[in-house]
């Protein structure tokens, strides 16, 4: 089933309940990024921005408000992601954290379906050095 996630109706964003459904999806990201220790030194110290900005960009992509563009601008998730060594081995554990973190949340079939589609593109479109 295509999920509609922007536009008229009733979006993955609405269908999940508002913006604390991704906050809490990130904090389960996260917990799981610190857990496995694998891709832990791309992030800061500090996670609060990184918890705030992934959610956010999240948020608005499944269609909630704009709020990450307009303290942000374009996401330019490349250019942004540019700076840091980004591989199979990177790419691959990211989206174990995500997959885990969406296990938590337990979303509909059809909405798990589609961000995993999504995070599996995503990630791939991330990385930025050979496989190791």
């Amino acid at each position: 089933m295509k999920v509609n996630w922007v536009g008229k109706g009733e979006t993955v964003y609405d269908r999940v309940g508002g913006s604390e459904w991704f906050y809490q999806l990130l904090e389960f990201f996260y917990e799981d990024v610190i857990r496995r220790d694998e891709i832990r030194d791309l992030y800061p110290d500090d996670l609060t921005d990184s918890k705030k900005n992934t959610a956010d960009f999240l948020i608005q992509y499944w269609g909630g408000p704009s709020s990450y563009s307009e303290r942000r601008g374009h996401p330019r998730l490349r250019m942004r992601h540019a700076p840091y060594a980004i591989g199979e081995y990177q790419k691959e554990s990211w989206l174990a954290s995500m997959r885990f973190a969406l296990d938590q949340m337990e979303p509909a079939k059809e909405i798990n379906e589609a961000m995993t589609e999504y995070f599996l593109m995503a990630a791939d479109h991330m990385r930025n050095v050979s496989s190791e």
